[in-house]
């Protein structure tokens, strides 16, 4: 016979889960998506303990998993879009131009505009930081810049532009999983992101006056001249933009125009920068890299680090993720878990802003422990989900408050994956950049203050959002 579990028996399914994600990410390094089969382990034997079957839990999960799949196929998209985009030299063009125009006056402003351009592009901070970041650090040396304000605006500019960007792995995952259209999402993190971000270039223009700014920019000029050997920068690189930006005023649905956009930057690739036109099919599926390229030798490591990107394959990470995180949400939901926990949470808030302020408190538990914002997007958006609907409001306000509190911060985590990445490519500590990346944690300020204020707080419509 299937009973209700105790709010004990709830509660500890995310205990549990947060005590294995600490010990096994943390101390022994162990991938984050074992750590949560493990923990759907312990979930399934709570399940079991209520009175439910594996087969009851299969359904559970698969029933989760099918809600995924429409933000599965974007993110399949994205990989294509970025490898042929590469391909075409579309987002090389936009690093080219965006690095070309760097001011040395405005260090730190150009840096973070730089880096944002960039991660826009590709929907990657961490490449974004991997390519032009590292390039702007060499600079920042040779300006005597601190590295720490350096490495702040650098990260605070990637950060942003993934965040902005429709091809993000996590801005499409916290749409999925809130189920809020893509660009529904990112207009709501414009009310959070663009003023905590306009905070930022206001500390980095008055940071930067003081400093000493004559310095020797070969660097940069290396990478800009690799980029014109490798690709013809003209305007037909610019095509694949615009013929998606075209579809999508035509309201052509996000992946069908992703992938027509795609097919012309193979043609783009082809028939502008004489590139092998099997080559271009397969960056679809493995990115774009440096066999593909019509003379390869001599050029830097950094320049190879920009271009070998994309493809269907450099998203199985989230993939994997989305489906292990999912197992787990979908058994702790089909056990009651959820309902239990969330009835008890209820009781306690009784207005927008405690709404909000739970979710951030929630997030930066998960993150904390996790380290990785597909976590913390996963696991708070589904908990919390129906407290959005039941207050009446906009999911875009979750999916929004997810990010801020999620993605936002992970930079600033030592110990999870992003915190590492950035401190091992730019060569500096959290707590050398930490103050520096303004907008990193000034969004959850804001958030809070939208949510007791109800500025900015979209209330929920009759239509669907998805």
């Amino acid at each position: 016979m299937v009973r209700q579990p105790t709010f004990l028996e709830a509660i500890s399914t995310i205990i549990v889960m947060v005590i294995i994600v600490i010990t096994g990410f943390v101390v022994f390094e162990i991938p984050i998506q074992a750590l949560l089969i493990m923990s759907s382990a312990y979930a399934a034997w709570i399940a079991k303990r209520v009175g439910l079957k594996w087969s009851d839990l299969e359904d559970g999960i698969t029933k989760r998993l099918s809600t995924a799949m429409p933000a599965l196929f974007i993110i399949l998209a994205v990989g294509i879009v970025v490898g042929t985009w590469m391909y075409s030299g579309t987002v090389p063009a936009l690093i080219y131009y965006g690095l070309e125009f760097l001011n040395p006056h405005y260090f730190l402003v150009s840096a973070f505009i730089i880096c944002a351009i960039t991660s826009v592009a590709t929907g990657t901070a961490w490449g974004s930081a991997s390519t032009a970041g590292i390039s702007l650090m060499a600079i920042a040396h040779q300006l005597n810049i601190d590295d720490g304000m350096a490495a702040g605006a650098i990260i605070a500019g990637a950060v942003f532009g993934d965040k902005m960007s429709p091809l993000s792995d996590t801005t499409n995952l916290a749409a999925l999983v809130t189920k809020v259209n893509i660009f529904s999402h990112i207009r709501a993190m414009i009310w959070t992101t663009v003023p905590a971000s306009i905070i930022g270039l206001i500390v980095w223009f008055f940071a930067g006056l003081g400093l000493q700014q004559t310095a020797n920019t070969s660097q940069i000029n290396q990478l800009l001249n690799e980029l014109e050997n490798i690709y013809n920068l003209n305007v037909f690189v610019w095509l694949p933009i615009i013929i998606i930006i075209i579809c999508l005023i035509c309201k052509i649905a996000t992946v069908p125009a992703m992938l027509i956009s795609s097919l012309s930057a193979i043609l783009v690739g082809t028939f502008n920068n004489k590139f092998n036109i099997v080559d271009g099919f397969k960056s679809t599926f493995d990115g774009f890299n440096q066999s593909m390229l019509i003379h390869s030798d001599g050029l830097s490591e950094r320049t190879m680090t920009l271009i070998q990107q994309g493809g269907m394959m450099s998203m199985t990470e989230i993939l994997v993720t989305i489906f292990t995180g999912y197992a787990f949400a979908g058994i702790v939901e089909k056990a009651g878990c959820l309902d239990v926990i969330l009835h008890r949470i209820s009781s306690n808030i009784h207005s927008v802003g405690q709404l909000i302020l739970v979710t951030i408190i929630g997030s930066l538990i998960m993150v904390l422990a996790a380290g990785v914002a597909s976590v913390v997007i996963i696991m708070v958006g589904v908990l919390m989900m129906d407290m959005y609907n039941k207050m009446d409001l906009d999911r875009s306000n979750l999916s929004r408050t997810l990010e801020d509190s999620g993605t936002m911060i992970i930079p600033l985590i030592p110990w999870g994956t992003s915190g590492i990445y950035y401190t091992q490519q730019l060569g500096v500590t959290v707590d050398q950049f930490f103050i520096w990346t303004v907008p990193c944690y000034l969004c959850i300020i804001f958030a809070l203050f939208y949510g007791f204020s109800g500025i900015g707080i979209k209330k929920r419509k009759d239509i669907k959002n998805v």
